[in-house]
């Protein structure tokens, strides 16, 4: 299985959001490919930014820095940064290493990022 495989990234805009929908699993192999979706010029414009984990299956450390990452990324690019809810294994995770409480959390893609 090649990275792409792995990880799918959906890029959509939506009234100064940016939406990155992620699908399958953010690990060592594919962080990379979020951290350069995040970082992308296109992302710079919108007023906030929203991962949406709905699709994401598994997630490691490496995913987990790169979410933080992202977090940090858009907070100094003067963004409003939001997550949607992902998958048990994902949510467990975001849970046990606390970085959950770092991370705004919204209900779905709809709802405007505060």
């Amino acid at each position: 299985m090649g990275v792409h495989d792995q990880l799918q990234i959906e890029v959509s805009h939506d009234g100064g959001r940016a939406i990155l929908a992620l699908v399958g699993e953010l690990d060592m192999a594919s962080a990379d490919r979020l951290q350069q979706a995040v970082d992308d010029d296109a992302l710079r414009t919108e007023t906030s930014v929203v991962l949406d984990l709905e699709g994401l299956q598994f997630i490691d450390s490496t995913g987990l820095r790169v979410i933080l990452r992202a977090l940090e990324r858009c907070r100094g690019r003067g963004q409003e940064f939001a997550i949607t809810r992902g998958s048990p294994q994902v949510q467990r995770l975001l849970s046990i290493t606390g970085v959950a409480a770092h991370l705004p959390t919204i209900s779905s893609t709809d709802e405007m990022v505060a």
